[in-house]
C-alpha cells in the first residue's frame, strides 16, 4: 500500500474498521488535524467517541507500533497520564482493515498549555521526569534513536530535487557544515526511551487533572532533554526561567545531566532540518500541498537558509543555563 491509498479511507470504510473492532457507530466521522497519520474522531453509540490513528503505509513496522503503544501501556499502568491505545478483547492494540493498520485511544479533551505559564512548565517537568523515571529502565528494541542520519543526512537528500539551482551550493556548504558541528556534540549523548515530539499540541491540559500526553507516534531513544526543550519559548531569559521551572519539577522524580543542555541548540537544528525534509519527503501525498503552500517557494527557501544561519551562529554561544 502506497501513500494514493489514503484516497479510499472514506467514511464508511473508517465506520466499518471501527466495527470491526466489536464497537458500534452512531455514524459521526470528524476528521482532525494530522498529516502525518489520517485520525478521526468516530462517535459511538451509548458511549464516548473515540479517537482512530490510521498509521502511514510503510513508516514503521508493525514491530514498532506495538513497541510505542507497550511504552504508552507501561506508562499508563504506572498511573501516568498517558492516552494509551484501547486493547481489544484479545490484548491486542494494533488493527488492521482493508489493508490499513490503525489504533483506538480514547478521546482526551482540553486546552494547550499556555506558552511562557510557568506554574504549568513546573507541572509538565513533573511529569516528564516521572515519564523518564519509566523510561530509563530499558531501551527500545525497534523504535529508532534520534541522530544525524535520520535528522539531517536523510532529509537533506530528500530535499535536493527542490533545491533552486541558484540555492544549491550555498545550501549544501551550510548543511555541510552544520553536520560537522553537530556530529561530534551528539555521537556520545546518552539515549533513554523518550515521548520523542514533545510540543504543546502533544499535550491537553484538563482542568482538573493538568497535562495529559496524548501522541508518541515519534516515540524514540534520544537524549532526555529532547522531551524539555521544545517546551520553552521566548527570549533566552525566558527559556530559562522556563527551563529551571521544568527541571525544579523534574528533579523531584529524575536525575537531569546538566551537560545535555549543550544539546538544546543542536536539537533545534536538526529539527529544522528535519521539518523541511519531511515535508519534501511527503509532498506527493495531495494533504501537504494543500497544508504547505509556502514550500518550496523563494521567500520559503531564504528564510530557511536564514535559520539555519542562526543556528550555526546559536551554536558558538554558551548553553542555557539552569538557573
Amino acid at each position: 500500500m502506497n501513500i494514493t491509498d489514503y484516497a479510499a479511507l472514506s467514511p464508511d470504510l473508517v465506520i466499518d474498521a471501527i466495527e470491526a473492532t466489536g464497537r458500534t457507530s452512531d455514524a459521526r466521522v470528524l476528521a482532525l488535524n494530522s498529516y502525518e497519520n489520517r485520525v478521526y474522531q468516530v462517535g459511538i453509540e451509548d458511549g464516548v467517541p473515540v479517537i482512530a490513528k490510521f498509521y502511514r503505509p510503510n513508516r514503521w513496522s508493525d514491530a514498532q507500533i506495538r513497541e510505542e503503544h507497550a511504552f504508552c501501556l507501561e506508562l499508563a499502568d504506572a498511573e501516568l497520564p498517558v492516552v494509551a491505545p484501547l486493547a481489544n478483547v484479545h490484548g491486542d492494540t494494533l488493527h488492521t482493515h482493508a489493508g490499513y493498520r490503525y489504533a483506538l485511544f480514547t478521546r482526551k479533551g482540553g486546552q494547550a498549555p499556555e506558552p511562557g505559564d510557568l506554574d504549568q512548565m513546573h507541572r509538565i517537568g513533573t511529569l516528564l521526569g516521572r515519564i523518564h523515571a519509566v523510561a530509563q529502565a530499558q531501551p527500545f528494541a525497534h523504535r529508532p534513536t534520534l541522530d544525524i542520519a535520520g535528522f539531517l543526512d536523510r532529509p537533506v537528500q530528500c530535499l535536493q530535487p527542490f533545491l533552486p539551482d541558484a540555492l544549491a551550493t550555498q545550501y549544501n556548504r551550510l548543511v555541510t557544515d552544520l553536520r560537522a558541528l553537530l556530529e561530534p556534540v551528539l555521537r556520545n549523548a546518552t539515549t533513554i526511551r523518550t515521548q520523542g515530539d514533545c510540543h504543546p499540541g502533544n499535550i491537553v491540559w484538563t482542568r482538573d487533572d493538568g497535562p495529559w500526553f496524548v501522541d508518541f507516534d515519534d516515540c524514540r531513544m534520544a537524549p532526555a532533554v529532547q522531551d524539555l526543550w521544545m517546551m520553552l519559548s521566548g527570549d533566552r531569559l525566558e527559556q530559562e526561567r522556563g527551563l529551571g521551572e521544568m527541571l525544579d519539577g523534574y528533579t523531584a522524580f529524575c536525575d537531569f545531566d546538566a551537560r545535555e543542555l549543550a544539546l538544546v541548540e543542536p536539537l533545534r537544528t536538526l529539527r529544522l532540518i528535519h521539518y523541511a525534509g519531511w515535508i519534501a519527503e511527503r509532498w506527493e501525498d495531495p494533504a501537504f500541498p494543500r497544508a504547505f503552500p509556502w514550500f518550496n517557494s523563494p521567500r520559503w527557501w531564504q528564510s530557511h537558509l536564514g535559520e539555519l544561519e542562526e543556528q550555526r551562529q546559536l551554536l558558538a554561544e554558551p548553553p542555557l543555563r539552569w538557573l
